[in-house]
């Protein structure tokens, strides 16, 4: 997992609309454009990108592909994060 990626996907509002709603449980590229006013091609172009910064991970079911959230990453995400606030908290 790259930080520089990750960062970059959760850069854009539309992404982290996806990232909300896989919060919630799995779900089909078609369920997802369900909540935005775009083309088919564009949701896909962002699950794209969550795909390639491991923040989302996809599973076939038959002739469905279903979304999700990768939660490891998200832990590396915020281990980073508490790292960094911890190591200015040991400074002052």
């Amino acid at each position: 997992m790259s930080f520089n990626e990750a960062f970059k996907a959760i850069a854009d509002p539309n992404r982290r609309k996806i990232l909300s709603l896989l919060k919630k449980g799995d779900l089909t590229a078609g369920e997802i454009a369900e909540h935005f006013d775009m083309q088919k091609p564009s949701v896909s172009h962002h699950l794209k990108i969550l795909k390639q910064a491991d923040l989302v991970e996809d599973r076939r079911v038959g002739q469905h592909i279903y979304y999700s959230l990768n939660t490891t990453v998200f832990q590396d995400l915020m281990s980073w994060f508490y790292d960094i606030l911890q190591k200015e908290g040991d400074e002052s």
